[in-house]
């Protein structure tokens, strides 16, 4: 007779019940430290690509970084409030990371602020991005702008 038995077929099912079991967990891991990586390299080019437009006093005037909870957004302007915002870039992050800082006036949405032709930042610290598994990863911007 040709076939499977039930003991067979009671295997397959078990292991793949076993394989998945084992592979969800898995990608939900590699999903959230794929997660952070994507914020920290998006948030660290947006930092140095308003410091380079500040240096360069493009548009004459100073460029800043705003990071929030989903999105950083580049800025022409003073300050985030007084920005021109027909010359925002926003860039997706995941919203499932938590956002924190020191040395920034909002610790849950840091803003930079880069002078023109020197581009340092004001204010200068560290911004931490956090996973709900508690993964953290730092982004610390030293008094001449640059990303550690």
């Amino acid at each position: 007779m040709k076939g499977f038995t039930l003991v067979e077929i009671m295997l397959v099912v078990s292991l793949m019940v076993i394989v998945g079991t084992i592979s969800v967990p898995v990608y939900q891991t590699v999903q959230l430290q794929n997660d952070l990586d994507l914020a920290i390299s998006s948030i660290t080019q947006t930092l140095h690509r308003a410091q380079i437009l500040s240096q360069g006093s493009d548009g004459d005037s100073t460029w800043g970084a705003r990071v929030s909870s989903g999105s950083v957004i580049l800025f022409k302007g003073t300050t985030y409030a007084s920005r021109d915002p027909l010359y925002d870039e926003v860039f997706e992050i995941s919203p499932n990371l938590v956002i924190s800082s020191s040395g920034f006036v909002s610790p849950t949405s840091p803003e930079l602020i880069f002078s023109k032709m020197l581009g340092e930042p004001t204010p200068y610290g560290t911004i931490t991005l956090t996973t709900v598994s508690n993964q953290a990863k730092n982004i610390v911007i030293n008094p001449k702008g640059m990303t550690e």
